[in-house]
């Protein structure tokens, strides 16, 4: 059975776990008593974990046509002929009213009634609680007829978080996989350079061993003939650039970690001269020497880490300064920029903590988005599920109460939550 993803938003998004059968219609009757059944009603309303009758009802509302949906065979009727992509345009609607959370767009929500007779969607991912527009005739259905509190939605909740698990580490071996690649064709590139300069050393070796037999001005007539050949082998040589994408970002990745490794090297070099002026001073003549008023070393943050630091501040405040309502909106379009500025768990970190100290300038409304901003990095593979409950964990430790804290805590329980469920599901 063809599948799709759940939502026209994430209809491109081949890493989308939330699937759904593709509909299949098929028109009944003649005349009069012509009719549209829509075969595989059941399963596209298990894969929304939606009742099959809420949606051949929306269909009836939404067409002016009288609709029917039986319980015990299974089958979805409404009246008259209809297209397949019309009732699928329909049901992309019912979706984006009755089943995404209208916070982060998840549709692992559910339906709740309140004691006013008030339908509301629950996200069990940000924990957002979505107002539905009574105004909608389907609501009063719904009223009527609430959705049933089964015991398999625990079960169902674990099935998908477990398929997520596999999402990642399938994209987890496919980088792997692109990564043994790009090492293999390092290494002919490096073979192929190490056998040209095998045959210019074997011609310079040439050159030396009539050095040996004459004077020094023949040395120097040998020595250029040994270097002209030497140009003449780098000349048949053809080097070429890789232009894609993954290669400029790998070279950006390298580029970093040569900066990092050099600030190391001279933060290292730095320790190593202060150690051996201390050594001169307190050994010199069996004796040590006394350092009058000498204060404590202070420690200092890590350069790297500074800089990315300052990297990152600078970079929400370039794209997100300003933003308030519509806060998760802008870090999903912008999420390529973070995904460049984050190349390991560090700097991982670092993000995190960038968005707290921006959400201390930021709108309120903004502010009331943060735990769907930190479920859009975690699904785009931004930020992993480690970093931030350890930087929660530690926020909560030295005692911050800042409103970025406070409101990523459903996030983060949620978190919690779905790794016990793992865990319970594993034993």
């Amino acid at each position: 059975m063809a599948l799709q993803n759940i939502g026209a938003s994430n209809r491109d998004d081949a890493f989308y776990r939330y699937k759904m059968p593709r509909m299949i219609t098929k028109i009944e009757g003649r005349g009069n008593g012509i009719k549209t059944n829509i075969v595989n009603m059941v399963d596209i309303a298990k894969a929304l974990a939606r009742p099959a009758s809420y949606t051949t009802k929306y269909f009836g509302c939404e067409l002016g046509a009288q609709s029917k949906f039986d319980e015990k065979t299974g089958i979805s009727l409404v009246n008259g002929a209809h297209d397949t992509a019309k009732l699928a345009g329909l049901l992309e609607v019912f979706i984006k009213k009755y089943v995404q959370c209208y916070g982060c767009g998840n549709p692992e929500t559910e339906i709740l009634i309140s004691k006013t007779q008030m339908l509301s969607l629950k996200c069990a991912a940000c924990g957002f609680v979505s107002d539905v527009d009574m105004r909608d005739k389907l609501t009063t259905f719904i009223l009527k007829n609430p959705p049933e509190q089964k015991k398999g939605g625990k079960d169902k909740k674990k099935a998908m978080r477990r398929a997520e698990k596999e999402r990642l580490k399938e994209g987890e071996a496919a980088d792997e996989e692109q990564k043994k690649l790009k090492k293999d064709a390092k290494k002919k590139g490096a073979s192929s350079k190490e056998s040209t300069a095998k045959g210019s050393k074997k011609k310079a070796t040439a050159g030396g061993s009539d050095e040996d037999h004459s004077t020094s001005p023949t040395r120097s007539r040998d020595g250029d003939h040994a270097a002209a050949d030497e140009e003449e082998d780098d000349d048949d040589v053809q080097w070429q650039t890789d232009t894609s994408i993954e290669a400029a970002k790998q070279r950006m990745q390298e580029q970093l970690s040569a900066a990092t490794a050099e600030m190391v090297m001279l933060s290292t070099e730095e320790t190593e001269k202060k150690k051996h002026a201390t050594h001169k001073d307190g050994t010199a003549n069996g004796s040590a020497k006394e350092i009058p008023d000498e204060k404590p070393a202070v420690t200092k943050p890590s350069p790297y880490k500074e800089l990315i630091g300052d990297v990152m501040n600078a970079l929400l405040e370039a794209l997100f300064d300003g933003v308030g309502k519509g806060f998760a909106k802008e870090v999903v379009k912008n999420k390529k920029y973070l995904a460049v500025a984050v190349p390991d768990e560090g700097a991982q970190t670092l993000l995190v903590q960038a968005i707290e100290a921006f959400g201390s300038k930021c709108n309120p409304e903004a502010l009331k988005e943060v735990p769907v901003v930190l479920k859009a990095l975690y699904d785009g593979d931004i930020l992993e599920e480690e970093t931030v409950v350890d930087w929660y964990n530690a926020a909560v430790a030295a005692g911050k109460d800042s409103q970025v804290v406070k409101n990523a805590k459903p996030f983060v329980e949620w978190l919690q939550s779905a790794e016990s469920d793992d865990e319970d599901g594993d034993e």
